[in-house]
């Protein structure tokens, strides 16, 4: 089976480190939120994948070629018309199956399961505030009876957690190709949603199945507590640590250079990174920072950044220099 990633987006509730990365390459617990998906694929099974690439795409591209086991294809979208324009890029004329997940989201399941199931299903999680989803409804045995994207008075709270297994991508190709024929468009885009609508009203079935966790990387707030759950579930790597207080679970990259600090809990720090003398917790460290005699708590410190001083929450993006 293959799976279709969405990757071209440039996230901008993540500046300044999407300034020089796309969304997907942001790290949490120790590699990129593609990285993590790569894994959970390629435990499932899955090694054939097409990711939609746009956004500094090279990032994307020079990732995956270091990793081995799968077969990549890249197709680039060009003009960010919405998420079933970026998919149609990835699917195929055949009635073989496909997986879709967002290359933005960490999602916990059983991926061979959901990937066993017989019809169309859609992952599904209940929300708090719908209007920010695609939400569907269900009859009593679990199928989809309606779904409606980002709705004003949302019929309920089970959103479509961005993982999709589509029995048949020819027909999802070409339910997308009639919305771009017909200019369908919902806020200027074309929804996914939409696709999956017009196949409904074809007569195939959606099931909903409820994932087990998601994780959204959408904003610095979420991006941080998705480090510390991914942290918690994997554990600690504490590296090249010297004279230091660890306090688990951190991941500390092989060849970082930590000295006379205290490091947790809920740190991540990078490649190549140099840290002496301070005390850290709660941050994300990208790789070959330079940090010495700071306080960090809440932090996301970009690669190559210099960051000397009592510095508590702060942001900075990749070569920057922070003082104080």
């Amino acid at each position: 089976m293959k799976a279709i990633i969405p990757a071209a987006g440039m996230g901008t509730r993540l500046r300044p480190h999407t300034f020089t990365r796309p969304k997907v390459m942001l790290n949490v617990a120790g590699k990129p939120i593609i990285g993590h998906i790569a894994d959970t694929l390629m435990e499932a099974g899955i090694k054939q994948l097409s990711i939609i690439v746009g956004y500094k795409k090279e990032r994307v591209i020079d990732y995956f070629t270091g990793i081995e086991g799968f077969q990549c294809e890249f197709p680039e979208q060009k003009e960010m018309l919405g998420l079933g324009h970026a998919v149609l890029y990835g699917l195929e004329e055949t009635d073989e199956p496909v997986l879709i997940i967002l290359g933005d989201t960490i999602i916990n399941t059983d991926y061979k399961a959901f990937i066993s199931r017989e019809t169309h299903t859609l992952g599904v999680v209940q929300v708090e505030d719908p209007r920010r989803f695609g939400i569907v409804e269900t009859n009593e045995k679990g199928h989809v009876v309606s779904m409606v994207e980002k709705p004003e008075n949302p019929p309920g709270n089970l959103a479509i957690a961005g993982l999709y297994l589509i029995r048949n991508q020819g027909l999802l190709k070409e339910a997308i190709e009639k919305l771009v024929r017909d200019q369908q468009k919902t806020r200027g885009e074309y929804q996914l949603t939409d696709a999956l609508k017009i196949m409904m009203d074809q007569g195939e079935i959606f099931t909903a199945v409820e994932i087990d966790s998601w994780l959204d990387c959408g904003k610095q707030e979420t991006l941080l507590e998705t480090n510390r759950l991914i942290l918690e579930q994997k554990g600690s790597r504490s590296g090249n640590a010297e004279n230091c207080t660890i306090i688990p679970p951190v991941y500390i990259a092989d060849d970082a250079s930590v000295k006379n600090s205290v490091i947790g809990p809920y740190v991540s720090i990078g490649a190549g990174t140099h840290i002496c003398g301070s005390v850290i917790r709660d941050s994300i460290i990208y790789e070959e920072a330079d940090i010495e005699h700071a306080l960090l708590s809440g932090a996301i410190i970009g690669q190559k950044t210099v960051c000397k001083g009592r510095l508590k929450p702060v942001n900075l993006g990749d070569f920057s220099e922070a003082f104080e």
